[in-house]
């Protein structure tokens, strides 16, 4: 019996688009889906509990009304949520992802077995975000159905390690689903995930610069303008390290010796504080080097697929030359 979930095999590219803090939406997610990629939000995304629900209860109804009206199934959505003992949205956010059977959840900042149990009650799977093989080991060891590992260059809460390397430590011990997260920004990087091991690649940056996300017009020429050395790995802006695009923090007034400064995380207090932040503070990953227009996701994955394919068909071609 296979380990891995069934709808990886179902879905028009082995791709997740991931949870970007105040960028995913609805209608991000929404149209991933509707375009066979896993499309995923952070809860906090919505200020209250509330609106969390309202933005569920919005995804669930247009996809089934889209799955009745094309005879298309629809690839799963998922959810972001952060563990974390100063979250005050925890446990209120899970009872209303357990109302709702949410089929993926993901989990950042803390790996509990209670929260694993509470998914799996109704069927559903948790993924967990990691950035080292400590932080894999206790996941793992929590009950989770898959982890993210977060490469050195990804966007967002990144890690430092090599995806390679990374990837064949995790894979000694966890047999279940490996998704590859840190620049993965074309259908060729999608089939170099596979290739290194994983079975589903996590692309955050490249989904910015989409019609449907919420990032600005601003935020998206950045975007467009940055290479991969104008991206800044800094743990001064939320407490946790993240990468950031450089010349929003210049316009923000952050300097070299801000940057070496750490913050203390505390989510109950700081949340408002940091959405703030995020507002005039870009993140991006390395892959920005590749990002070169905005464009609708249906037009996105379609180029992700031709990209994806022709990877895959170039890579064959060795097997007429190697090995000797």
């Amino acid at each position: 019996m296979s380990n891995k979930p069934s709808f990886i095999n179902e879905l028009s590219l082995p791709a997740i688009a991931a949870p970007m803090f105040l960028i995913s939406g609805p209608q991000l997610v929404i149209e991933c889906c509707k375009n066979g990629i896993v499309g995923t939000f952070p809860a906090l995304n919505q200020r209250t509990s509330e609106g969390f629900e309202e933005w569920l209860i919005e995804i669930k109804t247009t996809l089934e009304a889209f799955e009745k009206e094309t005879g298309k199934k629809a690839a799963p959505f998922g959810v972001n949520l952060i563990v974390h003992p100063t979250n005050p949205r925890l446990q209120d956010d899970i009872k209303l992802c357990i109302k709702h059977k949410v089929p993926l959840i993901i989990t950042s900042l803390g790996a509990v077995s209670q929260v694993v149990d509470a998914i799996h009650s109704y069927g559903g799977l948790v993924y967990h975000d990691v950035i080292k093989k400590r932080h894999a080991k206790k996941a793992a060891a929590a009950g989770v159905d898959g982890l993210i590992l977060v490469a050195a260059g990804a966007g967002g809460h990144g890690g430092t390690l090599n995806p390679m390397s990374f990837v064949a430590e995790i894979k000694q011990f966890f047999k279940k689903t490996i998704l590859l997260s840190g620049c993965i920004s074309t259908g060729r990087d999608i089939a170099t995930s596979l290739q290194t091991g994983a079975d589903l690649a996590y692309m955050g940056t490249r989904f910015i610069n989409t019609n449907e996300s919420k990032a600005t017009e601003d935020y998206k020429k950045m975007i467009i303008d940055a290479g991969a050395s104008d991206v800044v790995y800094t743990a001064s802006i939320s407490g946790v390290h993240a990468n950031f695009l450089g010349a929003s923090l210049q316009a923000a007034g952050i300097t070299e010796e801000d940057l070496k400064k750490d913050k203390k995380i505390d989510f109950g207090k700081e949340l408002d504080t940091e959405a703030k932040a995020w507002k005039t503070i870009w993140s991006a990953g390395q892959g920005v080097a590749t990002i070169d227009n905005t464009v609708s996701v249906t037009e996105l994955v379609a180029n992700l697929k031709s990209e994806f394919k022709f990877a895959i068909e170039e890579q064959a071609k060795y097997l007429e030359i190697y090995p000797k």
